[in-house]
C-alpha cells in the first residue's frame, strides 16, 4: 500500500452539469473506472472551472447560454472534453433520459454510452486509473491526522454505514483520540443497537458510549401521530440527548487529555453536490447528518467521506474490517421506525412492526436479494384494521405494507420485482409469527410519485 505521506491527490475528472438530470450517474461511471471525478456547476465561469485543474471534461446536459464560451475555454487550455448524451446520460433507474442534449462542437469527443465513458478516458486519453481503495485511506488517515493532532473527537453513531465508515477512519488514524455515541432512542430495528456495541467495537477497537433514551423518546411521542410532528420530536429529542452525552464525553477526559475539539460526521459526496456546497450543483436540499446538530456544539466538523459516493464508502468499510452486516445495511431514516408506523408509535406497534421487518430482512437475505434491493421499508399501517380469518375465527388485524425499491441516491426511485415465491412466503410468515397483522400488501409506486418512505 502506498503510505499516507506518499499519497498524491489526482486531478478531477470534471463532470459538468448543463441541466442534467442526474449528473451523479456519470460521475459515479467516471469513478468505476478507477478515475476521480468532480460534479461542477456549468453555470460556474471558466475560470473558476480551470482553476481544478482538471485532467479532462464531460459535459453534460442540455446546454445553456454559458457552453459554448465553456467548450471555447476548455480547448484553449488544452483540455480534453466530451458531451455525453444517450444512456449514459441517463439514470440508471426506470431509463429516464435528460432531453435533448447538447451538442458536441467540431473537436469534441461525443460519448453514448457508460461503455464509451470509460473507453474514452482509459483508451482515448490514456489516463491512469488511481482512484483506489487503499490510496483512499491512506490519504484519509493523513488528512485527519494534520486537522485533529492531538485533540479527541466525538461521533454520533446511527448504525448505518456512513457513520460507522467515517469512525472507522478516524479511529485507524488517531485510535483513542475518538469515542463514538450512540443514542437508543427505542426506534430501530431488531438487534441494531447489540450489532454496534458488539461487532463494530470488535471490529475496529473504537471506544463506544451508548445512551438508552427510548423511554424518553416514547413518552414525548405518547399520542402523537402527525409525521412531521413526530420527525420534529425526535430530531428535538436527538438533538438534546446527543448534547448531553457530548458534554459527558468532554468531562470524562481523563487529567492532561486534550479537550474535544472535533465531531466525526458521515457527510458523503451526493450530500455535498445535493446540498450545493462548493462545487456549483443545484441547491436540492440540505442535509443534517448526526440528527441536525446545532452550530453552537462549539465542534470542527471532520468529514472523512465527504469525496465518496455510497458504493465508495462500502469498499473503504470492507477494507478497514467493518462487518459486513453494517457494511451492506440497507439505508435507514434518521427517525427510525418512528415514521414506518403510520398512526401513533406505541411499544406495542414498535415489537409488532420489528418482527415483521425482521422477517422480511431474513427472507430478503435467504434469497440472495439483500444486495440487490437498495432498500425495502416496512410499513405498519397501526390506524388501519381489515377483518381476517384465523383458525376459524374473526380477526380485525393492521396491514403491513412492503416498499422494496432500487435506487442510487435516493433523489428516484424504481420498485423492485421481488419474485412471487419470496412475497408468498414473507406474506406467510408475517402473518402466522406477528401478531395483529392479517394482511400482507406491496407497494408498486415509483420516486417520484411517491417517496421512499412513506411519512
Amino acid at each position: 500500500m502506498t503510505s499516507a505521506t506518499d499519497f498524491e491527490h489526482p486531478r478531477p475528472v470534471l463532470v459538468i452539469d448543463v441541466g442534467a438530470h442526474d449528473v451523479q450517474h456519470v460521475a459515479r461511471q467516471v469513478r468505476g473506472a478507477r478515475l476521480y471525478s468532480e460534479v461542477i456547476g456549468g453555470d460556474r465561469e471558466p475560470e473558476e472551472i480551470l482553476a481544478r485543474s482538471p485532467q479532462a471534461a464531460l459535459v453534460v446536459g442540455r446546454g445553456t447560454a454559458k457552453t459554448s464560451a465553456l467548450f471555447d475555454a476548455l480547448n484553449n487550455a488544452r483540455i480534453p472534453a466530451a458531451v455525453v448524451s444517450g444512456d449514459a446520460a441517463q439514470t440508471s433507474i426506470g431509463g429516464r433520459p435528460h432531453g435533448e442534449s447538447v451538442t458536441a462542437p467540431q473537436g469534441v469527443a461525443s460519448v453514448t454510452s457508460a461503455t464509451g465513458v470509460t473507453s474514452y478516458l482509459l483508451d482515448d486519453l490514456a489516463l491512469k486509473p488511481e482512484w483506489t481503495t487503499e490510496l483512499v485511506i491512506a490519504d484519509q488517515v493523513h488528512r485527519i491526522k494534520e486537522q485533529v493532532g492531538s485533540a479527541r473527537l466525538i461521533c454520533g453513531l446511527s448504525g448505518g454505514v456512513d457513520s460507522a465508515v467515517a469512525a472507522a477512519l478516524v479511529q485507524r488514524a488517531v485510535g483513542d483520540q475518538l469515542t463514538c455515541v450512540l443514542v437508543d432512542h427505542g426506534l430501530m430495528r431488531a438487534d441494531e443497537i447489540e450489532q454496534v456495541e458488539q461487532d463494530f467495537v470488535a471490529a475496529t477497537g473504537a471506544k463506544l458510549m451508548v445512551v438508552d433514551a427510548s423511554e424518553r423518546f416514547l413518552t414525548k411521542l405518547d399520542g402523537v401521530s402527525d409525521p412531521e410532528a413526530k420527525r420534529k420530536i425526535i430530531g428535538n429529542e436527538f438533538i438534546e440527548v446527543f448534547e448531553a452525552a457530548a458534554r459527558d464525553v468532554v468531562v470524562a477526559g481523563a487529567p492532561g487529555d486534550e479537550p474535544v475539539k472535533f465531531l466525526v460526521q458521515g457527510t458523503v459526496y451526493p450530500d455535498v453536490v445535493e446540498s450545493g456546497v462548493g462545487d456549483g450543483a443545484k441547491n436540492i436540499k440540505s442535509h443534517h447528518n448526526v440528527g441536525g446538530l446545532p452550530e453552537d456544539l462549539q465542534f470542527d466538523l471532520v468529514e472523512p467521506l465527504r469525496e465518496l459516493f455510497k458504493n465508495e464508502v462500502r469498499e473503504v468499510g470492507l477494507a478497514l474490517g467493518v462487518p459486513e452486516s453494517i457494511v451492506w445495511r440497507q439505508p435507514f431514516p434518521g427517525p427510525g421506525l418512528g415514521i414506518r408506523i403510520v398512526g401513533e408509535i406505541t411499544r406495542e406497534r414498535l415489537n409488532t412492526l420489528r418482527d415483521a421487518d425482521a422477517i422480511v430482512r431474513e427472507e430478503l437475505s435467504a434469497a440472495g436479494l439483500d444486495r440487490q434491493v437498495w432498500q425495502c421499508p416496512v410499513v405498519l399501517l397501526a390506524d388501519v384494521r381489515s377483518v381476517g380469518v384465523s383458525n376459524e375465527e374473526r380477526t380485525y388485524g393492521h396491514p403491513i405494507v412492503l416498499r422494496p425499491v432500487v435506487s442510487e441516491d435516493a433523489m428516484t426511485a424504481s420498485w423492485f420485482r421481488l419474485p412471487y415465491e419470496l412475497l408468498g412466503k414473507i406474506s406467510e410468515r408475517i402473518t402466522a409469527e406477528v401478531p395483529d397483522v392479517n394482511r400482507v400488501v406491496l407497494d408498486v409506486t415509483g420516486k417520484p410519485p411517491g417517496t421512499i418512505e412513506w411519512e
